[in-house]
């Protein structure tokens, strides 16, 4: 069996041709029961891959054009677009996200609070009014310097009283 170049070119050009015709029934199906038009939605209807839609560019023109068509059955009041839904689609991420940093932050700023909270409460943290504390301890420290001062001139009554001690009893033992 020969299959000739001719013959064979034929064969591809209806291949071709058959599957042209299934997208755009498969577009028309789509538009008439109002279902998503896309590249995709069509391709899939038709049972051919997207890159066929996408390589002949009278069939995407067709899926595009059909796509921004509104539905069978709506008025213009209340049609909807879908740049008008892109745009939608687009500020709700936005805000999505603005949300999502805030959420972060406020988580970020209650985690710094608690630790600040436990680190204080478990006597490990600096107390809260330092210099109230700062003064305490200076008159605890003059307070200190006070009694070593009144400690060693008891010391030194001490040893007076017992040199005099020692002096009494050596004139007593004489």
């Amino acid at each position: 069996m020969t299959t000739s170049p001719d013959h064979l070119a034929k064969a591809r050009a209806a291949d071709s041709e058959r599957r042209r015709s299934r997208v755009l029934k498969a577009l028309d199906q789509l538009a008439a029961d109002g279902e998503e038009i896309s590249v995709s939605a069509v391709a899939r209807a038709a049972g051919v891959h997207r890159g066929l839609i996408h390589r002949h560019d009278e069939l995407h023109a067709a899926v595009l054009a059909r796509a921004a068509e509104p539905p069978p059955g709506t008025t213009a009041s209340t049609q909807v677009s879908r740049q008008s839904l892109l745009a939608d689609v687009a500020n709700l991420t936005a805000r999505n996200s603005r949300l999502s940093t805030h959420i972060t932050r406020l988580e970020r700023r209650l985690s710094e609070t608690l630790g600040q909270a436990a680190w204080e409460a478990s006597g490990l943290g600096a107390p809260t009014d330092v210099e109230t504390l700062t003064r305490r301890v200076t008159e605890l420290e003059q307070q200190i310097l006070d009694l070593r001062a009144e400690l060693a001139e008891r010391d030194e009554d001490l040893a007076a009283a017992r040199a005099a001690n020692r002096e009494l009893i050596t004139q007593v033992n004489r």
